[in-house]
């Protein structure tokens, strides 16, 4: 039996690749690679001491590659949930293509921007460069675009096997991660820095997140927004499982809309320069 997430007892973390590249083994590569590619950044993180905005050159390379490792990685797992017959169409083909190529395009300008020891993001001080933040962000509206094209795929062809809540949950997380995610991502990229108010580095920020603790970081909704498809289906998932069809679904709505809630509070809390969490 195919498409439902099983239970870690029955889906041992071993065999999460391999089923990852039995639903979609272009995206799974795609990803996976990228999770490999954190163990030679760790190793130059280690030993470059170079630094940009008070932290390390190579955290930021080492981020991108977990973050969007793990959403082409999701990515796959919904994909898999489509009947073979959408799965190998010309419309998950380009959204496949979409994704892959804008991820690589992201990934290697960020890498090859920290090899040199400049910054990738906001770094518009040139001709090239401004043109480079350009394509990136281009290249990031379509990364996250493919999420509620996805969507709508699953949205219209209601794959039998999911349970009502569990695939509102992936329609609604999909969505949202694009609606959140994107949107504060836009405003985000916009200024000239993630910062507002508060001391404009990144050293002292929260532990691995990085996040400012003296004023408002953007990059907190950007975060939260961008994990709604995570998010949610954990919701649905359970709630497919433990409750009514309309319990399921009501569960799945409310949590949709606590979830927007607290990103769009995470957003105007950044906007007024006040911490997320502060230090």
């Amino acid at each position: 039996m195919t498409g439902l997430i099983l239970a870690p007892a029955r889906l041992p973390l071993p065999g999460v690749p391999a089923e990852l590249l039995r639903r979609d083994p272009a995206l799974a590569r795609a990803g996976l690679l990228l999770l490999a590619l954190m163990v030679p950044t760790a190793i130059a993180l280690a030993v470059d001491p170079r630094t940009l905005n008070g932290v390390a050159i190579w955290v930021k390379p080492l981020k991108f590659e977990a973050s969007i490792g793990v959403y082409l990685l999701t990515l796959a797992w919904f994909m898999g949930e489509l009947p073979e017959a959408v799965r190998r169409g010309r419309v998950a083909g380009a959204l496949r293509a979409v994704a892959i190529g804008a991820a690589s395009f992201e990934m290697v300008y960020i890498a090859a921007q920290a090899a040199r020891g400049l910054a990738s993001h906001y770094n518009v001080g040139d001709p090239f460069h401004a043109a480079m933040y350009g394509l990136m962000g281009v290249g990031a509206v379509a990364l996250t675009a493919v999420s509620p094209a996805l969507a709508v795929l699953l949205a219209r062809h209601r794959p039998a096997h999911l349970a009502p809540a569990y695939l509102t949950s992936i329609v609604l997380g999909l969505t949202l991660t694009f609606v959140l995610g994107a949107g504060s991502g836009a405003v985000l990229s916009a200024g000239n820095g993630h910062w507002i108010g508060g001391i404009r580095s990144d050293a002292g920020g929260l532990p691995v997140l990085g996040w400012s603790r003296t004023g408002g970081d953007l990059r907190s909704a950007h975060f939260l927004g961008m994990h709604a498809l995570h998010a949610l289906p954990v919701v649905g998932y359970a709630a497919g499982r433990l409750l009514a069809p309309r319990a399921g679904l009501a569960a799945v709505l409310a949590a949709a809309l606590a979830y927007s809630s607290a990103t769009i509070a995470a957003f105007v809390l950044a906007l007024r320069g006040v911490p997320l969490i502060g230090g």
